[in-house]
């Protein structure tokens, strides 16, 4: 269960990984050792998983991206597999998602250009049968975070304190 000085914490992390600890213990309002405590504790509980470079798409030629929608008749297991594997293979794809609805997969797929996109899709063709897949190109990135919101980490906590207040009101009643 998190509380509120590790949301203060995950809020800074989220925000910049390579702060030093001593700042972000200073910022809410921790010494550095105890600080420390925290963040190795969120990382062992996998709430940070991992700290990493956010680099910009344009300066690593990879300023194209496509969103991919998939839609298959195929839903045994063999074919889930083998497609889950496929996909997982190329580096080009940077998110992949099971969906409901009516698309069965959706992709976020970044590369340099149309034609860096055409040779991606012939070679996921080649390595699986697809019924049907829509490509749509981003025009313009109009709104991009990494970041989670973290207003919602803390209500677990509060539904719970709240039953816990209200159990005790009414055993002072009883």
């Amino acid at each position: 269960m998190l509380d509120e000085m590790d949301v203060k914490i995950l809020r800074i992390l989220q925000r910049d990984c390579t702060k030093p600890v001593a700042e972000i213990g200073k910022e809410v309002g921790l010494s550095t050792t105890p600080c420390w405590r925290r963040i190795q504790k969120l990382e062992e509980a996998g709430v940070v998983r991992r700290r990493v470079a956010l680099l910009d798409p344009r300066e690593v030629n990879a300023g194209v991206t496509v969103f991919v929608s998939i839609k298959t008749d195929q839903h045994n297991q063999d074919w889930l597999t083998r497609f889950h594997e496929a996909v997982v293979d190329f580096p080009e794809v940077a998110e992949f998602y099971r969906m409901s609805g009516e698309v069965d997969y959706l992709l976020r797929v970044v590369v340099p250009d149309i034609a860096a996109y055409d040779a991606f899709y012939k070679k996921l063709i080649a390595r699986i049968d697809i019924s049907k897949v829509s490509s749509a190109f981003a025009m313009e990135q109009i709104k991009y975070t990494t970041e989670l919101p973290l207003q919602f980490a803390r209500e677990e906590r509060r539904r719970a304190d709240g039953e816990e207040a209200e159990a005790g009101a009414g055993k002072k009643r009883g």
